[in-house]
């Protein structure tokens, strides 16, 4: 029961990039079900009743074919830009696709009005986003919705690999995951090697779970295309000192949730909910206070490599 509140307050509260729907807090509830509603509906599904085709803006668009390797599903993309194709440059492969998506103009139109509605519930100016740069977002909220049927989850987070073992930093954003990570390469130089700044893609599988690199990396474009056992994930929060310690699954559970990909398919929901049961199961879990020193960076390092 406690699990099922968490996730109706995530749905209805917590702004997250990767699936939610982020409410303004002025809405009445009647707004808010009947906003989720909408939510859960297939964009592409809506637009295309109304008359959508291959027509942008009144014009013909010269869609472009290629298929990618990510977390080792190939996946057929139909994009409406070429400079799709070019984001995922470093993951195109010849192999046949495991399934293909197709993005339409209704997909975005969605992530336009969905970016402009998570910054107006942040109390931030509406920022002006390019259709090429909102392709990819849609073309990876597609992905991820299917990869769910693969037992892979998108997670956000800044994820490093040292010596063989991948080691994965969460927090709200602006709390300081890059930062950290950026203080991890400082220590250990080329030792560390940057799997994902951002989006990683997480294969929760019997044996354990697996983080892959993803053309989806944050601002500052890190991430290698490679596949690292992830041996813990540490939840940073701001502190003047350093501190941490290692907590149960059931007190990193909602934020693990709250930092997973959370699809409108109720099925998927579910899904989602067992896989980051087992996640917090098979990795070691920790939550740390700390400042943006070198010596944070020391700290952490030193008790996360313990885990085995």
């Amino acid at each position: 029961m406690g699990r099922c509140l968490w996730v109706l307050f995530l749905l209805l509260e917590a702004p997250y990039c990767g699936g939610t729907l982020s409410l303004g807090r002025s809405q009445d509830k009647g707004a808010c079900l009947n906003s989720l509603w909408i939510f859960m509906v297939d964009c592409d599904t809506i637009f295309k009743e109304i008359g959508y085709g291959n027509h942008f803006g009144g014009k013909e668009v010269d869609k472009v074919n290629f298929t990618v390797c990510l977390a080792g599903v190939p996946v057929g993309i139909t994009a409406m830009y070429h400079s799709t194709k070019g984001f995922c440059q470093d993951y195109l492969t010849e192999e046949e696709p495991l399934f293909s998506l197709e993005v339409m103009p209704g997909d975005i139109a969605f992530e336009r009005e969905k970016s402009a509605r998570e910054d107006e519930y942040e109390g931030f100016p509406i920022r002006q986003f390019s259709d090429r740069y909102l392709e990819t977002l849609a073309v990876y909220r597609k992905i991820v919705d299917k990869m769910l049927d693969f037992g892979i989850l998108l997670f956000h987070g800044s994820v490093v690999a040292v010596d063989g073992a991948a080691y994965l930093f969460t927090a709200k954003s602006g709390t300081g995951k890059s930062t950290h990570t950026r203080l991890w390469r400082e220590l250990l130089g080329d030792r560390a090697v940057m799997v994902n700044d951002d989006k990683p893609l997480l294969c929760v599988a019997e044996e354990g779970v697996t983080v892959f690199g993803t053309p989806w990396d944050g601002k500052h474009h890190l991430s290698s295309n490679i596949a690292v056992p992830l041996r813990a994930i540490c939840i940073l929060e701001r502190g003047e000192g350093n501190r941490i310690w290692e907590v149960s699954p059931r007190d990193a559970w909602p934020m693990l949730m709250q930092q997973s990909y959370r699809s409108g398919n109720p099925e998927k929901l579910a899904r989602t909910m067992d896989f980051i049961d087992q996640l917090a199961a098979k990795v070691h879990l920790y939550r740390m206070a700390c400042n943006m020193d070198l010596s944070a960076a020391e700290m952490s390092y030193h008790k996360m490599r313990e885990s085995h």
